[in-house]
């Protein structure tokens, strides 16, 4: 508990004390954001805004679990967590497309920075890499066979098994990609408005400490209580969710309605690849659906608005993503980031629930 409570305190003080560091160096910088025009036009009043923010929420969640591991490691010996390396990287690597993406946005002086293509491409490459280290790595992200570490080269080449492994290994990498990709995304339409990704996240991530936290505390090993599986280090992962919720906590005091800073694709794609590596590390892909629902709302009111306009050359939204149609609606900028955050807090709520109904049935107390 003590090893929680300084990571958690490190990622506050950073933000909290980074980030003010941060908006006078990107002022001295004349690193400002610029806005699309085709957007709402109160939104043009934020143009020049400081933007990079989430280089301090980067900082924040890896200096709140090193803190930590320091501590343990002092205090027990507990040797550094592989799978929170494994994650954090996830994190600092989408974290470095993102930079690559706002730095390019603010020396060309426009909205627009790496292509479509070049950002699926960093994509493709960091989640294929996160994915091969998940498997090389004995850690419990990757494949069940890959648990003790993958071993092709014992295996005879023609035989069934070496192929079988081939197979899951090609269509493990796929899922992966799919993962970060679509993650990294929604994080990223997501983050339109003044506090909206800070809060959401802040409060997703909340969700999967709790997560983890349960992990960490019923799941000592595979197996155990009706499960079959185990999670590598559930309380590095609990560390570091609440790290990250803790960091976009701080972060938002600055961020909220009018933000002195943006956290840009630096912060959302991070956030996004941290949301997709923390569901892979806990075995919760497909609850996460449920947990992040705010970021799948807006990614698919992406998706049907261009859709729907290719076919019929008519739009279903006002403006997509959805936070944009309801200010064109007439709500204002700070009602709908609260309304979408409490829309998120459900999510969150009702993905506990299914969580804990979940390991209900499988430890056969029902």
């Amino acid at each position: 508990m003590i090893a929680l409570i300084i990571g958690i305190l490190v990622s506050l003080v950073v933000t909290i004390v980074g980030t003010p560091l941060l908006i006078r160096l990107v002022h001295k910088l004349h690193y400002g954001q610029y806005i699309r025009q085709d957007g709402p036009q109160s939104h043009q009043v934020k143009r020049g805004t400081p933007t990079l923010g989430g280089v301090v929420i980067n900082l924040a969640i890896v200096c709140g679990w090193l803190a930590s591991a320091i501590y343990r490691h002092i205090v027990s010996g507990e040797a550094f967590s592989l799978s929170a390396m494994l994650v954090l990287f996830a994190m600092l690597s989408m974290g470095v497309l993102g930079f690559i993406d706002d730095f390019a946005k603010v020396r060309k002086k426009q909205n627009e920075g790496l292509s479509v293509a070049g950002k699926f491409i960093g994509q493709f490459i960091f989640a294929t890499l996160y994915a091969v280290l998940a498997l090389i790595i004995p850690t419990r992200s990757g494949l069940p066979s890959a648990q003790a570490g993958m071993s092709f080269i014992e295996e005879p080449f023609f035989s069934f098994e070496f192929a079988g492994r081939i197979v899951a290994t090609v269509l493990f990498v796929i899922w992966v990609n799919f993962l970060m990709t679509a993650w990294t995304n929604a994080v990223n339409l997501t983050d339109g408005l003044d506090g909206l990704a800070t809060g959401s996240s802040m409060i997703a991530f909340a969700g999967y400490g709790v997560i983890a936290f349960w992990e960490s505390y019923h799941l000592k090993g595979a197996g155990h209580e009706g499960f079959a599986y185990a999670v590598s280090d559930p309380l590095d992962l609990t560390i570091i969710a609440l790290c990250a919720a803790v960091a976009c906590f701080g972060f938002l005091w600055y961020n909220s309605n009018p933000a002195t800073i943006f956290m840009g694709d630096t912060g959302s794609l991070a956030l996004g690849g941290l949301f997709a590596a923390m569901s892979i590390a806990t075995h919760t892909e497909f609850l996460a659906i449920i947990v992040g629902g705010l970021y799948v709302i807006e990614a698919l009111s992406d998706v049907i608005q261009v859709g729907y306009f290719k076919l019929t050359h008519k739009r279903v939204f006002k403006m997509a993503p959805i936070h944009h149609h309801f200010e064109l609606l007439g709500w204002t900028e700070g009602k709908v980031v609260v309304r979408f955050w409490m829309v998120e807090l459900i999510f969150v709520l009702v993905g506990l629930v299914v969580f804990y109904g979940d390991w209900v049935a499988r430890s056969g107390l029902v």
